[in-house]
Parts: structure tokens; C-alpha cells; sequence
């Protein structure tokens, strides 16, 4: 809407059909008005709105409409505004708050803008307070119902459920309810605004409790996403929810529409809400509409960002949530130009992860008849020092005992860690035969919680390869002849060790 000021006339607008945004102060003020239902064009359309009862003290968006002359406009007094009659005017409008009919964006070829290739499960806590009202309320539902065709929920594709925010959170419906948009739509459609405060922290704990299940429907290893829709600002305490949501694997995104106009600031209960609640304050997180009109333009980059698996980094995940210990063969047969090509596939790895003190760690031992420890996981907590580290680790060169080194690596790297929030993994990298057994140290390492990944390279036995890995052995295991093709198993390695997190969850 085309932001106005309290004596804007009607013949003041240029278009037909516009939508304005009148201040909050209208209802204090002067404002002439011609007529009753239909206005003369010398009338304010701030003032028409307040005397037709169309908005309140506090100043909404109008959709004003232009009309022929009248030979009468009668006047009257209503909602505290008195209307002048008028014999005879050239033009006309009308004022009211019917939403906008803006058509869904259209590709080339006539069909809906739809994502491609979008797998997650997303729960939409819908704000239904006093704080937004009916008509807004209705607007929101119509933004959500645009927003789930944009994103082409679908059996295959994401999965939506509504929970609607409220004195008291009802789940509107669950993932597993509709897999169809015309059903989904549908359900949007017909849910019953309920009214109360806005209890969005009550409604995003009663989400993370209840809504991201099995048993209703939410699938494993596809990201979980809770976006919450506030009309101004919540009033109760968000910040604990939030953290409650995001340490159960939740991404958790903030969708704040019309915020507080200053009158009404000072009884927000917090202002820095927003990055209370999101998973990292880094603007990816928060997003920010200024009314519930003319929305199409939000529809995309919105849904982009839902359906950025890439990005879902904050809440306990793959990337910030492991202990990844490197087991590196320093054996003479390596040679020093290989060793590099071993530390760069290690660091290529590192990279993928979200190294802080509160994320992912890193550690490296390596072995030859002899362990090294380089650095364990509370040595380097930024991924900065972290890669200087790995490309810091000097060749040892000697024999192989890859069973003693693994039991080593157990004992040192990830003992002290065990039962910490993390899932503890090794990846053993190899290129030759021990000179001891691997299968009951590698066992009893992964009977400890440690996920293992091997290695091979060149003259690895595949048998040794096999007895180190997890199960199943085959997505777990990696062999290549030469050092060089190494770097086509970081994107599997990565993909695995996410896909073993999420399985864990």
C-alpha cells in the first residue's frame, strides 16, 4: 500500500484502484469528508475509512475505488467522524478492506512457479491472536496457501502442517494429514481464527514437543523447519522455546509482518525477540514483510530459503553437531607428494562442517608401528585454526599397525567425549596391509558409539577395508588405486556422515 496522509483526497490518487496506508493519527485530527458510503473525491480517504468504520484509530491499509459523480452525497456522523453533504461532486470513491486478488507468479509455459527438487518437513505456526484480527488473519492464511503451492508440497516433495499460535497452541493438522495442495488449501481455508495474546513461544514449545514425530509423519533425515508468522510481536517469552526447538533438531525461522507501531512499543515485552528466536541472527533466518498485502513478491525468496537444506546449519545437525577423528596412515609407502594429496582430502571434509565451540570438532592422529596424536577435538575451535592444523601435520614414514592405531584413536580422541551431545565418527585412511588385526579393535571402537569410515588406497586389502567399516559395510567403505581419485569420496563421506546423524535422531 501507497503510504498517505490524513488530508490525501480521493482526487489526490491517480489510479482506479489503489491500495493506501493511512496513519495512525487521522482519528485526532480535522479531516473533511463528503457524503456516506460513497464519498465525494475532495473528501480525505483516511477520513472516509474512519467514518465508514473500514479501519481503526490505529490506521490500516484501505483499498480506495474510484467512481463517477454524484448529483448528493448525504452527510452523516459515524465512528466519531461527521460527513458534510455535498449537491453535486465531479467524481467519487469508496473505501473498504476487501484483500487484493493478486495472482499466483506464472512461468512461461502458463504452470505455477514451483521449486524443484525441495525435500523437507515444515511446520507453519500461524498467528491467530487478537493482535492481528480476523481480516489479517484471513490474509496471512492466504499468503501460507501461496506459499505451499510455491513450494510443491507433494508426497515426494515437502510435507506442511499448521499449528495456529493463540492463548492456547492447537495443531491445526500434521504433516502426514494432506499430501495433496488442493487438500492442503483446503484445510488452511477452513480453519477457525481463535483469537487470545500471542503465545508464540507457548505455541513453538508445544511444536517441539508434539508436531515433529513418526507417528505424524515426519520423515527421517530430511530437515525439520518451524516457521513462525508474527503480526507485531509475541507476548510471551520466546527464548527458551527457541532453544528447547533448536536442540531438538528444528530449524527455526521468524516471519515478522507489521511490526509495532511506536505507541505500541512500549508495552513489547522484548524487541530483540526475532534473534532470540531464529536459529543464527545472519538474516537467513528472519525474514520481514511490512503488511500482508501485496505478497506475491515475498512468495519466492521465502520459499527459497525453506527449501536451502544447505543453509539448515543451527539446529543440531550433521555439520555442527560431530566429533570427526582422522586416522592417517604416515607409513613409508605413502611417500611425502601423497601424504598431501591425504591432507587436502581431509581438510576438503573438514570444510563441510560448522567448527565453533558450541559445533563440530575436528582431531587427527597418525599412524605408522607408533601413534601420533596432532591435535584432539578441544585443540582448535574455529575451522580457520582447524585447517592450519591439518595442513600443519608433518610425514612420520614407517611400518603399519592400523588395529593398534585404531584402539589408540578410541582411547584418546573420543573417550574423554564419550556421551557428550555429538555422534563420534573416524575415518581411517589407508593404503596398505597391517601388520596387525583390524576387525576387533574397529569393533570394539564402534561398540563404543564411533561410527567408522575406511579408506583405501592403492594396495589397501579390501577384506581389511570391509572388517574396519561400519555397517552397512558398503556405504562405509572407499577404495581407489590412486591417491589422486581420493577426492571423489568427500561429497559421499560427508552426505554419509549426515545421513548416519539424522538416522541416530
Amino acid at each position: 500500500p501507497i503510504p498517505v496522509s490524513c488530508i490525501t483526497r480521493g482526487a489526490d490518487l491517480t489510479d482506479e484502484k489503489v491500495w493506501v496506508l493511512c496513519p495512525v493519527d487521522c482519528a485526532r485530527r480535522q479531516v473533511t469528508v463528503f457524503g456516506t458510503s460513497v464519498y465525494a473525491s475532495v473528501s480525505s480517504v483516511c477520513g472516509a475509512a474512519l467514518h465508514g468504520g473500514v479501519i481503526s484509530r490505529s490506521g490500516e491499509p484501505i483499498r480506495v475505488q474510484k467512481l463517477p459523480g454524484q448529483e448528493n452525497y448525504i452527510g452523516s456522523f459515524a465512528n466519531g467522524i461527521k460527513s458534510q453533504s455535498l449537491a453535486r461532486w465531479i467524481s467519487s470513491f469508496t473505501v473498504s478492506t476487501d484483500a487484493p486478488s493478486e495472482p499466483m507468479e506464472v512461468s512461461s509455459q502458463g504452470k505455477s512457479t514451483v521449486l524443484p527438487d525441495c525435500k523437507v518437513d515444515i511446520a507453519f505456526l500461524l498467528d491467530g491472536s487478537y493482535n492481528i484480527g480476523r481480516r489479517r488473519f484471513n490474509l496471512q492464511k492466504n499468503f501460507i496457501s501461496k506459499l505451499c503451492v510455491m513450494l510443491g508440497i507433494g508426497p515426494e516433495g515437502p510435507h506442511v502442517g499448521v499449528v495456529q499460535a493463540s492463548e492456547i497452541p492447537k495443531t491445526e493438522f500434521y504433516l502426514k494429514n494432506f499430501s495433496q495442495p488442493k487438500d492442503v488449501i483446503f484445510a488452511i481455508k477452513e480453519m477457525a481464527y481463535r483469537g487470545g495474546n500471542t503465545n508464540t513461544g507457548k505455541a513453538l514449545r508445544h511444536t517441539a514437543e508434539t508436531f515433529f514425530t513418526p507417528e505424524t509423519g515426519s520423515r527421517r533425515g530430511l530437515p525439520r523447519v518451524a516457521v513462525i508468522l508474527v503480526d507485531g510481536w509475541p507476548s510471551d517469552d520466546i527464548e527458551d522455546a527457541a532453544t528447547m526447538a533448536r536442540e531438538s533438531g528444528i530449524n527455526v525461522f521468524l516471519v515478522s509482518v507489521a511490526r509495532p507501531t511506536p505507541e505500541e512499543l512500549g508495552i513489547v515485552q522484548d524487541r530483540t525477540f526475532i534473534q532470540k528466536a531464529v536459529c543464527k541472527d545472519n538474516d537467513f533466518f528472519s525474514f520481514t514483510m511490512p503488511s500482508w498485502f501485496s505478497i506475491n513478491k515475498y512468495l519466492k525468496p521465502l520459499s527459497q530459503r525453506l527449501c536451502n537444506e544447505d543453509q539448515m546449519l543451527c539446529s543440531k545437525t550433521c555439520y555442527n553437531s560431530v566429533n570427526i577423528g582422522f586416522l592417517i596412515d604416515g607409513s613409508s609407502s605413502v611417500g611425502d607428494n601423497n601424504f598431501r594429496l591425504v591432507l587436502d582430502f581431509i581438510a576438503n571434509i573438514a570444510k563441510a562442517f560448522e567448527i565453533s565451540d558450541i559445533g563440530s570438532r575436528i582431531g587427527a592422529v597418525q599412524f605408522t608401528y607408533e601413534q601420533k596424536i596432532e591435535f584432539d577435538f578441544n585443540t582448535h575451535s574455529t575451522k580457520d585454526t582447524t585447517l592450519a592444523a591439518i595442513y600443519g601435520i608433518r610425514y612420520l614414514s614407517g611400518g603399519t599397525a592400523t588395529g593398534e592405531a585404531i584402539t589408540y584413536a578410541a582411547g584418546t580422541l573420543f573417550k574423554p567425549h564419550k556421551g557428550g551431545s555429538r555422534r563420534n565418527f573416524l575415518i581411517i585412511i589407508t593404503d596398505g596391509q597391517s601388520y596387525d588385526d583390524v576387525k576387533a579393535p574397529a569393533l570394539a571402537a564402534q561398540n563404543e558409539g564411533i561410527t567408522i569410515y575406511s579408506v583405501g588406497v592403492a594396495w589397501a586389502p579390501q577384506d581389511d577395508l570391509r572388517n574396519m567399516a561400519s555397517e552397512p559395510k558398503d556405504s562405509h567403505t572407499f577404495f581407489t588405486r590412486e591417491f589422486t581419485g581420493m577426492h571423489q569420496f568427500e561429497q559421499p563421506i560427508i552426505k554419509g556422515i549426515c545421513k548416519d546423524f539424522m538416522e541416530s535422531h
